[in-house]
């Protein structure tokens, strides 16, 4: 009896945890639902000016707040920088004591306070309007002293946090981060930024070998197992062992892909004639080709398509290159 009660405790206490994160998940999205709402219903103005001042800033976006603010403020700022838009965070109370020099009449502010009242904003807010530096706030309150200083108000709407007190940011913070969000994509956008200046932005780790392009791995030049449409399969089966592709290319008087031969299609053609034969009686016309701009993972998902091991990349109709899908596997594309 006492084990039977002790299992329905613990079943208790593991359906007050679950109902705790629900509720919590439940008034969060709650107040992402309200600020998508704001954006359709009067922040879409002001939400528009801000990303029109932070694409035309010359220099850098400057990103500050402090409290649970400060680390929703240090996660914008590396957003934006990894998305094309330089930026730093700069922390208001050492801003006070000599990094107010970081702070340029290039840069824009984004300062980020709920309340809008932070004390320890004070200097920053000073020191922009001093200098007519563009000041953007990200507040619940534009008739705050933050609100009411900056250039455009992005007035975050009242929300409850998900704490049960009230006390703890924590929907508040979820919702700076989506709208900190929203920023930084809408910034890309507007820049043209590509996945080929998030490449150069992100070399190292599994993302850096899904942004590589087909063109940084593929095999070339004398690597390439090629032979002309009029050659015997006598020396292209030569040149096909030598390459160590299972494959060949097959070209023609101008040098463009025209077909392809695999080992598939040497066993189709099996025979006593086989070695007389020409390329092109051999050869599978149209092969499935790539460009070399085409991302690695996208690669990847065509080779799982097409149930394809080896493909060529081919630019203005010439073979410029081939990829094994074990090249892809090697790279860490996934």
């Amino acid at each position: 009896m006492r084990r039977l009660a002790a299992v329905d405790a613990i079943s208790e206490a593991g359906n007050a945890t679950i109902a705790a994160a629900l509720r919590t998940l439940d008034l969060e999205g709650d107040g992402i639902a309200s600020i998508r709402a704001a954006l359709a219903n009067g922040m879409g103005e002001p939400f528009a000016q801000a990303v029109e001042i932070l694409a035309a800033a010359r220099g850098r976006v400057i990103v500050t707040g402090i409290g649970k603010s400060g680390h929703i403020s240090q996660k914008v700022a590396a957003t934006f920088a990894s998305t094309g838009t330089p930026s730093f965070f700069v922390h208001p109370s050492e801003a006070s004591h000599g990094d107010l020099g970081m702070v340029t009449k290039d840069d824009v502010i984004l300062a980020m306070s709920w309340s809008g009242e932070t004390v320890e904003l004070k200097n920053i807010i000073t020191y922009s309007r001093r200098f007519a530096v563009p000041l953007i706030a990200m507040t619940s309150r534009a008739d705050s002293a933050l609100g009411k200083a900056s250039d455009v108000v992005l007035e975050l709407p009242r929300a409850k946090e998900a704490c049960p007190h009230g006390l703890a940011p924590t929907t508040s913070t979820t919702m700076q981060l989506a709208l900190g969000d929203c920023l930084a994509i809408a910034l890309l956008e507007a820049k043209g930024f590509t996945a080929r200046d998030f490449k150069v932005l992100h070399p190292g780790g599994s993302l850096g070998a899904q942004l590589k392009f087909v063109s940084d791995l593929m095999h070339k030049d004398e690597r390439l197992p090629l032979v002309r449409d009029d050659s015997v399969m006598s020396e292209a089966l030569v040149i096909m062992t030598e390459k160590s592709f299972g494959c060949l290319g097959v070209v023609d008087e101008n040098g463009k892909l025209v077909g392809m031969i695999t080992d598939g299609d040497l066993r189709r053609h099996m025979g006593p004639d086989l070695i007389k034969a020409r390329a092109a009686e051999i050869m599978t016309r149209k092969p499935n080709t790539l460009p070399p701009n085409m991302l690695a993972s996208a690669a990847l998902e065509k080779f799982d398509a097409l149930k394809r091991t080896q493909m060529f990349i081919v630019q203005g109709g010439k073979p410029v290159g081939i990829i094994h899908v074990h090249d892809l596997l090697r790279a860490g594309v996934v």
